[in-house]
């Protein structure tokens, strides 16, 4: 009786985290790049939308940017300050990831926009593709979006 008790015992402890790892295994997991790519996708869309409170969670208080009139804007604050200004509106946005890079706490992402905006700035009312480079990077347990360059593709 004691061999046979001994046994199963035996057998539950091998087969049981076994058991339990085949469980997890079959739950989809997002992988830090699709968290990454979900992140940026959002930050588009609030950008469309001209949703400040949700850009306020997804830029960092110190993001940084270069500006469309040809200067860097050195704060959310500034940035959003300079979207009033010049009543910049998008009337639509759309991003193409082509490629995300993780180091650590940092991440890069890359690819095309083609977007059309509206007010006081050139090219308005034109559809206008452009290349970007997002950098994004996890502080205090949360992601935030740091630094931006986004450059427009010339017609030619």
């Amino acid at each position: 009786m004691k061999k046979t008790l001994g046994f199963y015992l035996i057998a539950f402890l091998i087969l049981c985290p076994t058991f339990v790892l085949a469980q997890d295994s079959k739950k989809p997991k997002e992988t830090l790049e699709q968290k990454i790519r979900s992140l940026d996708m959002a930050q588009a869309d609030a950008v469309l939308r001209m949703d400040i409170p949700a850009l306020e969670k997804i830029y960092a208080e110190d993001f940084t940017t270069n500006a469309q009139r040809n200067r860097i804007i050195k704060g959310r604050k500034e940035l959003f300050e300079t979207w009033r200004a010049e009543n910049i509106k998008y009337s639509s946005f759309v991003r193409e990831i082509e490629y995300v890079m993780i180091h650590g706490k940092t991440a890069i992402v890359m690819g095309l926009e083609t977007i059309k905006r509206t007010g006081n700035i050139p090219l308005s009312g034109e559809t206008v593709s452009r290349r970007f480079t997002n950098t994004w990077m996890k502080r205090k347990g949360k992601w935030q979006m740091v630094a931006r360059q986004a450059s427009i593709i010339c017609q030619n």
